[in-house]
């Protein structure tokens, strides 16, 4: 859904003729038409703000069903628009659902996937979003024939590409439905023996088997952790009123900037996600046929199918990031996803600086700078894509993870939001220069990591803070969750000396044990 409103089938409606028919006041000015693509990208902003909330209070289910039911309105509102205002509302609804649904998602599926799979569950997400995008570049590209691709075309053809949105809402709002509670947030609201039952049928194991318990014990372990920090940072806010509440999510934000090492983690967070959208990505997503018509491509036929490509080649190249991210490691990839980057933007600036006015003569230099637009996809779809997020995701103590992310992808819809907004002005009036602008940030893109953020692959919560310059802090937080799991009983199946473990649950190990030598 995010791929498919966000980059994808908006990108190719902007160019097709009777869409410029129909909101020409809107499309044939920069300034207006940057607005149109961006205002969504503001209220997805807005909706990443209001999830955190909302996913506690209503459930991570309930959530993405409000989610999909918003995203749904502004779909049915654009798709009926007879005047620019209705995109631009359509728009700014739709992604109130889309930023709800990019955080909703995703914490969704961590809650309840196994542990095993958590981490490919991220590079994965990425892929599907280069999927989304790959589908909607062809939704474009076959519903521009409607009527005809020319003064004949009919408004079926974006009205229909717009339409299709609702598929893969529906199916998601709908099927979410015969979906289980979150666990973790069954146990956050004390319906231990809910989350029990969720996992048990989740994982197919009886409640009492090992594995199950384990990964109860493990959740509920978590949050007696989190209501402990909570405790210990503010202890005059433990009442459980809305004032309270607001004010411990407040403090905690704040204490991220009070802290050193905590403050160098959101830099890193934040200016990571900046320079992903500063690499220009979603600049040539969102206006990628009419960046293809300004390289020489003839026919709105042929840039939407040089679009297409475009998908294609970064869902392949997401592919190659899923499987060996962990073992190359973020820095290496990032380094070099961002300088091929840079070097395809200035190629591209080069030669449109030489033949923007003579493409008609100079075909295969117009095909050669195609080109490097789809190999800058390609670079993009193996490094930034989704390793920007993977990175993000794993420098954060376990007491503050969930707002430092939060944080970091609040800077990535906004980064969003501002360069959608500003590309078709750069683009008409500086022309080739828009390339150098974001082969210049490509560049910076790539020197920031390479001398700001350390190598984060493989590393313990421990040795994360000697980098981060907290040597200490995962320790004790690490001693008070083992703390928390001995008074639970967890460590009767961490420790493999039932001596040692708890007295409560040591018995169960000795049965377990016995059990496996009769066996």
């Amino acid at each position: 859904m995010f791929s498919l409103d966000c980059t994808g089938v908006f990108s190719g409606v902007l160019n097709m003729k009777s869409f410029d028919n129909r909101m020409a006041s809107a499309v044939d000015d920069a300034g207006t038409k940057g607005w149109l693509v961006s205002i969504l990208e503001l209220g997805a902003w807005l909706g990443v703000l209001f999830t955190g909330y909302l996913a506690d209070k209503l459930s991570r289910k309930y959530t993405i069903v409000l989610a999909v039911i918003v995203f749904c309105i502004g779909v049915v509102v654009q798709t009926s628009a007879f005047a620019p205002s209705s995109i631009f509302g359509g728009r700014f609804v739709t992604g109130l659902g889309v930023g709800s649904l990019s955080m909703a998602v995703p914490l969704y599926n961590a809650e309840l996937a196994p542990p095993e799979v958590r981490g490919s569950l991220v590079a994965l997400q990425q892929l599907a979003i280069t999927f989304g995008i790959m589908v909607s570049f062809w939704i474009d590209y076959g519903t521009n024939y409607i009527g005809g691709t020319g003064d004949s075309q009919s408004e079926a053809a974006w009205r229909v590409a717009l339409a299709l949105q609702l598929v893969p809402a529906i199916i998601l709002g709908v099927g979410i439905l015969f979906m289980p509670f979150s666990p973790r947030w069954l146990v956050n609201n004390g319906r231990d023996d809910e989350a029990l039952q969720v996992l048990s049928r989740a994982r197919r194991l009886a409640p009492n088997s090992d594995l199950v318990q384990i990964e109860f014990l493990e959740i509920k372990a978590q949050y007696l952790f989190e209501q402990e920090t909570s405790a210990i940072k503010f202890p005059d806010l433990q009442d459980g009123s809305w004032r309270s509440n607001f004010k411990l999510g407040l403090y905690g934000y704040l204490s991220l900037l009070q802290s050193r090492p905590l403050l160098y983690r959101v830099v890193v967070g934040s200016l990571t996600m900046f320079f992903q959208q500063w690499t220009g990505v979603n600049a040539i997503l969102y206006y990628a046929p009419s960046i293809f018509k300004d390289l020489g491509l003839t026919g709105n036929t042929n840039s939407l199918l040089a679009t297409g490509v475009v998908g294609i080649v970064m869902f392949l190249a997401t592919i190659p990031a899923v499987i060996w991210v962990d073992k190359v490691g973020r820095k290496p990839v990032l380094i070099s996803g961002a300088f091929i980057m840079a070097a395809c933007h200035i190629i591209v600036a080069v030669l449109t600086g030489l033949y923007h006015d003579s493409w008609d003569s100079h075909v295969v230099a117009g095909w050669v700078a195609c080109a490097f637009v789809w190999i800058f996809a390609m670079a993009f779809g193996y490094s930034w894509g989704p390793c920007s997020w993977i990175l993000i995701a794993e420098i954060w103590p376990l007491s503050v993870r969930g707002k430092g992310v939060s944080i970091a992808a609040s800077s990535n819809w906004m980064n969003n939001f501002i360069v959608g907004q500003v590309t078709p002005t750069m683009l008409e009036h500086i022309n080739f220069g828009t390339f150098v602008f974001f082969g210049a940030f490509s560049f910076l893109g790539g020197l920031f990591i390479w001398f700001g953020v350390p190598e984060t692959k493989a590393l313990s919560l421990e040795e994360m803070d000697e980098i981060f310059g907290s040597a200490g802090m995962a320790a004790g937080e690490q001693e008070r969750m083992h703390a928390i799991e001995r008074q639970i009983g967890l460590d009767a199946y961490n420790d493999p000396d039932i001596d040692r473990a708890s007295p409560v649950h040591s018995d169960i190990r000795k049965h377990n044990d016995s059990l496996i030598e009769k066996a």
